[in-house]
């Protein structure tokens, strides 16, 4: 589609933007409020005719970066539209020398990002629960978050992701909840990040997170390669609805999926 411009979203736009609600999406404006007021997102809306037709986000860390939030209205699907905002994304990255670009894609958009040069770097399963949670006990080991372990946690955060996302982590970390053996932390659940960020380098301690978890929340997404998580969601009252892409363009990031108890969203992973 010809004649597209685009410019920098701000909060005078909510109000236009809330139109392109997709109707099967959890509601989008929390989000791109998020990104609005986020110092390392950048968002930005497509316009035709002076009417907002698309938006993306680009959320930066260091030398990485995702892709968020890629929406046209409805009436403007198919026309070229949402490639047009990928690739004006993607041109931000190139002209701020950032390595790696990544995204989660359903089925329906993955054509698109092919295209755009993405490859496939992993996949995630999406479960939701059927049957009722078999309650266990809250591991011991489980504790509020303390200060002291501020560092350690963006350190094990940085192992399993593979980027330095200190300045999104920073927020929540007051309400998170952390595994810690011997004074060592092996996991950490961060419950107002989102869908609730898990991640733990020890399967017991993974486990130990999601048990406190989905005792109360009845879906989870998680990366396939992570079969200890699945089995135990499995097992106990989910049931498997669909799957998605996690795709990259750039270089790969060494990431450990199997570390990855819970994923926040689809716009960070």
């Amino acid at each position: 589609m010809r004649n597209i411009q685009f410019e920098v979203l701000t909060e005078n736009d909510l109000v236009e933007i809330s139109s392109l609600q997709p109707a099967d999406w959890p509601d989008i404006i929390p989000d791109i409020t998020f990104y609005i007021n986020s110092s390392f997102c950048h968002p930005i809306k497509a316009i035709v005719c002076h009417k907002i037709v698309g938006t993306g986000t680009l959320v930066v860390f260091e030398n990485t970066c995702w892709i968020a939030h890629i929406i046209v209205g409805r009436k403007y699907r198919n026309r070229g539209v949402g490639a047009a905002i990928v690739n004006e994304l993607l041109e931000t990255i190139k002209s701020n020398s950032i390595d790696t670009c990544s995204l989660i894609a359903t089925d329906l958009g993955k054509p698109l990002y092919v295209k755009a040069g993405y490859r496939t770097a992993g996949e995630y399963s999406f479960l939701e629960k059927i049957e009722s949670w078999t309650n266990c006990p809250v591991s011991s080991n489980i504790i509020p978050f303390k200060e002291e372990y501020r560092t350690t946690v963006y350190a094990l955060d940085k192992l399993v992701s593979g980027e330095n996302r200190e300045k999104l982590l920073v927020d929540f970390l007051s309400n998170s909840m952390l595994y810690v053996e011997n004074n060592n932390v092996l996991g950490f659940y961060l419950p107002g990040l989102k869908e609730g960020l898990i991640f733990a380098v020890t399967e017991e301690a993974g486990l130990a997170l999601m048990n406190l978890k989905y005792a109360k929340v009845a879906k989870a997404a998680l990366p396939t390669d992570n079969v200890a998580g699945l089995d135990f969601l499995l097992q106990n009252g989910f049931s498997e609805i669909r799957k998605g892409s996690r795709m990259i363009i750039g270089k790969d990031i060494d990431w450990k999926p199997q570390k990855i108890f819970s994923r926040i969203g689809g716009n960070f992973g």
